[in-house]
């Protein structure tokens, strides 16, 4: 690792996502402090903006893994990350998003005497308030990107700071194919985008309820058009499948989500982050996600804290977007809804400014310079 004169970092990402917000905090501090060096857990996006890799868990993230084998890798990520933590004189360790596997790597780097900064906290508001003395315990400080974070885990006795939603950064600076959104809305009207996630097991609950919606929105508006988001390579073959027998209107496009969403008249999403995007492109959508109904009254509801599902109802503290969720028994209500959200241009227009300013406070902030200047005073407090 060469000479041990530069502050020395160590920092983890597991997923794509996070490994995108990662890289934006490694070029942030680099603005900073270019002598700062990050090693660690790395994904590509953090490799090109200068970290040294020691593991790559981010490439089997996307993959639908047996439960074994991920377990496997996880403890060998662990492992190793304890090694190097032991082994260097690290000033700090970051770690991003994924509980799963970060709390115990916090927990590791505070064993070794390294203080640790979470960014992208866990959402204990949601699933697991009785877990919050583990964030407590473990992490020094904790960046936010949602703005009730910051008093609900400073009740609970940890120092969080809202630092803002890296999302909006990320939608902001990314180009956009202009004559692509032109091809798609020529592709018919209204455009549908059908946004089924890039997870195989979510594209698999959620899919065939978008593919219903659609079906049912183009027997009622017969000249309207449907384009699916393939977000990854490991869920084409998936969609690809579900449309053999399919509608010409309905088509599948990689590499096109960002272009899919600026073309649409309404979007159907499933549940998770990507809601802010659509609502970060100020495009109105109907949020689903069909997940087994014995599972949700077994285990779900009994963790569930949130009487809101997706992330525009609960900033907004009511319900702004149609959300169909954790599980519906049929696609006939969402369809109607949709349908009347496609005839009506004034019921969209409404949408677009409730979600304008519920993302509003969102964009307010850069969350990778505010994270930077957290981790950097955590720096600089050890050193004095």
């Amino acid at each position: 690792m060469g000479s041990l004169h530069y502050p020395l970092v160590f920092i983890s990402a597991v997923e794509p996502s996070a490994d995108l917000h990662a890289a934006a905090l490694i070029r942030a501090v680099g603005r900073l402090r270019p002598e700062v060096r990050f090693v660690g857990a790395a994904g590509p996006r953090m490799v090109e903006a200068g970290c040294e890799r020691i593991f790559d868990m981010t490439g089997q993230a996307a993959m639908l893994l047996g439960a074994a084998r991920a377990a496997c890798r996880g403890a060998a990520m662990l492992s190793t990350c304890d090694r190097y933590l032991r082994m260097y004189p690290f000033e700090a360790a970051v770690v991003v998003d994924s509980p799963t596997l970060h709390l115990p790597l916090a927990l590791r780097a505070r064993s070794a005497g390294v203080p640790v900064l979470y960014y992208i906290a866990p959402q204990l508001w949601a699933w697991g308030a009785h877990r919050i003395h583990r964030l407590r315990d473990r992490a020094d400080r904790v960046a936010v990107i949602l703005p009730f974070e910051e008093p609900y885990l400073r009740g609970g006795g940890v120092d969080a700071r809202f630092v803002g939603h890296p999302l909006a950064e990320t939608v902001d600076g990314a180009p956009l194919d202009g004559g692509a959104v032109a091809e798609l809305r020529r592709a018919g009207r209204p455009f549908v985008a059908l946004l089924p996630g890039s997870r195989q097991h979510v594209v698999r609950e959620v899919l065939p309820g978008q593919l219903a919606v659609a079906r049912a929105i183009g027997a009622k508006l017969p000249g309207a058009a449907f384009g699916i988001s393939v977000a990854s390579p490991s869920t084409e073959s998936i969609i690809l499948d579900h449309l053999r027998c399919g509608p010409a209107s309905i088509r599948a496009y990689p590499n096109r989500h960002r272009e899919l969403i600026e073309a649409a008249d309404l979007v159907l999403v499933a549940s998770g982050t990507t809601t802010l995007e659509v609502a970060f492109r100020r495009r109105p959508m109907i949020v689903m996600y069909n997940a087994s109904p014995l599972f949700y009254h077994l285990v779900a509801r009994w963790m569930i804290r949130s009487p809101r599902l997706s992330l525009p109802n609960i900033l907004a503290g009511r319900e702004i977007v149609p959300e169909f969720m954790p599980y519906y028994a049929t696609t006939e209500p969402i369809a109607r809804r949709a349908i009347e959200l496609l005839q009506s241009p004034d019921a969209r227009a409404a949408m677009v400014e409730q979600l304008d300013a519920v993302v509003a406070p969102l964009r307010g902030a850069r969350a990778s310079d505010n994270t930077a200047a957290m981790l950097l005073e955590m720096i600089a407090s050890r050193r004095h």
